[in-house]
Parts: C-alpha cells; structure tokens; sequence
C-alpha cells in the first residue's frame, strides 16, 4: 500500500499518491532548461550582439566589474532596457503559471483544470479593453486590469461560498457564469470600440505579447508574482491532502476553507498580474503540470517546484520563437495555444486523463 506522508509520516491510512523523488540529475536538467534559455534570450534577436558582449555588458552594468566599455550604447539598451527585462518577466509569468495550474488542479481534484477556471482572465480583459477604449495611461491600463481580474474571482469566490464552506463544483459553475458576464462585457466593448486605432488595439493586446515589457513593468510585476509563488510553494505539502477531498482532508485537521482561501488569492495574483502586463497567455498552467507529472510523479512537495523551473523554460522557448520565426513578431498566446493544445492531448492520451 501505497500512504501520503510528510516528512516520512503516514498521514492517511489507505490513501493512495505516489511519492516518486526525482533523481538529481533530473533536477540538475530541470534547473539547467530555464538558466540555457534565459542566457540564449540575451543574445538571440534580430539586434546582432554576441555572448561576450552580453556577459561583459551585464558585469559592467549589474556588477560593476573593471570592464573597459568596447560595445555601443544600442547595444546596451537592447540588452539591459529589452531582452533583459523580457526574458525575466516570461520566466516569472511561465513559472508561476505552471505553479497556478498545477496547485488548481490539486486543489480541484480535476487535471483538465487550468488556472483561468475562475474567470481571472475574463475580469482582467474587460478591465484592459476599458481602458484601452478610454486611452488611457499604459500603468493605469495595467491596474485596471489587474483589480478587475481580482473582482471577478471575488465574485465567483462569495457566489459559492455557502454555509461557511466552498464546495469545488460550486467553484467550476461560479466560475463559468462570472467567466460569461465578463466575455459578454468585453464583447460590448468591442463592439462599440473605434474599429481602425481601438479595436485592433484590444485585438492585439488580448492575444497576449512581452514585447512592451521594460524595466518599469517588471519593477511593479515582480513583487506580486514572487511573493504569491512563494506562498504555493508553501503551501505545496498541504495539497496532498486537500487532493483528497475536502472531508478526508477536515477529517486530518486541516483547514480546508482556510487553505483554498489562500490557494485562490495566490494563484489570482499571479494570473491577474500576467494578464495585466502581458494579455492572456493560455495553456502553460494546463500542459506543464501534466508533463512534470511525467517526470517527477503527482506528490506536491516535488511537483511544485518542477513546475516552477519547467514552466519558466518553457515560456523563454516559446518568447523567443515568437521573436524569431517570423520578421513580425506573432502574440504569444498565439503559439502557447498552437503548441500547447496539441501536446496537452498527446499528454492526456499518455497519461489517460489520470494523475500518475
């Protein structure tokens, strides 16, 4: 028999969750994925600047190194105030994603659960297309977006609250009728919006891009991700047992309303903030937990923070083709859907819709 432990305890007699540790070398290449991407975002652009110039830019500049200067002025800009900022804001947004994902899919039993069930991204695109149809400031466009992606989960989190508790299905139907008011709202939006500067502009923008990312973006979406990632992480052990359902997991102390709670505002923030900063990027929180689940196993004490490096990974590989395929940059959301539905029913397939 196969028993959820923590820290080599039985927590529960007769529930079954592999505990499979994954080798160090598979950490090793888990950890080297993000970091060779990231070094690659550097220098890879249609602005020519090579490793050394890289690497002798960013000492100079971060740690002040005794470099004498020998690059131009463009080159420093591209690499400090662009592909810098960029790869940084793409290995966050991909890594907490996939951490958002994987927590939800735990969380709500159910591997088909992505972190968009909610309607954070609903929320979050009507408050972006009202300020791009009002023109506002780009940061001002930014907040709105975020706080309302954080009203519409509020909505959907009081609707099924009942009787002091939050039952997961009244979760998924909440979350699908405030998803629906907010598309429709988006829809009037659109359909009242200028159709030659606004309406390509909400367009483009829900498509989902990094390409508008500077330093000033990262400065402000940083904090919000790094702190809710780190709240996930956690957190991580305790999914184990609120995987289990909501009785079992009262039945061993835990405290189920008081875990979600904390699990949604976590996951929110993080969704909220990607969308706010980078339009809607879907399918990283679907398709990457369900291959780490290949490679390291279902136990949330691994599973999390494999998540965490290989969603960072990905989203750098996937930033960079869309830099470099076309001579037009494609939207990001673009290709997470193009890859990313294709290799999620292969995975289901493999897997069978099943958590091992």
């Amino acid at each position: 028999m196969i028993e959820l432990v923590k820290n080599g305890k039985t927590l529960a007699e007769g529930k079954y969750i592999i505990e499979k540790k994954p080798s160090s070398l598979k950490w090793i290449l888990m950890f080297a994925f993000p970091v060779c991407l990231f070094i690659l975002c550097l220098f890879l652009g249609r602005y020519t600047v090579s490793p050394g110039e890289v690497f002798s830019i960013l000492g100079y500049k971060l740690l002040n190194l005794p470099i004498e200067p020998y690059w131009s002025e463009t080159a420093v800009d591209v690499v400090i105030r662009v592909r810098l900022p960029r790869a940084i804001m793409a290995a966050l947004i991909g890594a907490g994603l996939s951490m958002s994902g994987a927590s939800f899919q735990g969380m709500f039993q159910n591997p088909l659960v992505s972190p968009f069930i909610l309607g954070v991204s609903a929320g979050a695109s009507f408050g972006a297309a009202l300020g791009l149809v009002f023109e506002l400031p780009a940061i001002v466009i930014q907040g709105l977006a975020f706080l309302c992606g954080l009203i519409a989960v509020a909505i959907t989190y009081l609707t099924a609250h009942i009787y002091k508790v939050t039952p997961i299905l009244m979760l998924v139907l909440s979350g699908m009728v405030v998803s629906a008011l907010f598309q429709s709202l988006l829809s009037l939006i659109k359909f009242v919006a200028d159709d030659e500067e606004k309406l390509p502009a909400i367009t483009f923008w829900l498509m989902g891009s990094l390409g508008s990312v500077g330093l000033k973006d990262l400065a402000i979406a940083s904090l919000p991700i790094i702190v809710s990632m780190a709240g996930l992480y956690l957190l991580r052990w305790k999914l184990n047992v609120l995987s289990m359902g909501d009785r079992e997991a009262r039945s061993l102390g835990l405290n189920t309303e008081l875990l979600k709670a904390l699990i949604i505002i976590f996951t929110t923030v993080i969704t909220s903030t990607a969308v706010a900063f980078c339009g809607i990027i879907g399918w990283v929180g679907q398709v990457i937990p369900h291959f780490c689940r290949m490679i390291v196993g279902p136990d949330h004490k691994v599973l999390i923070p494999a998540t965490m490096l290989i969603g960072a990974g990905y989203l750098l590989m996937i930033d960079n083709l869309c830099r470099l395929l076309t001579p037009n940059e494609i939207p990001l959301g673009i290709l997470t859907a193009a890859i990313g539905a294709p290799v999620f029913a292969y995975l289901l397939r493999k897997t069978r819709g099943g958590w091992h």
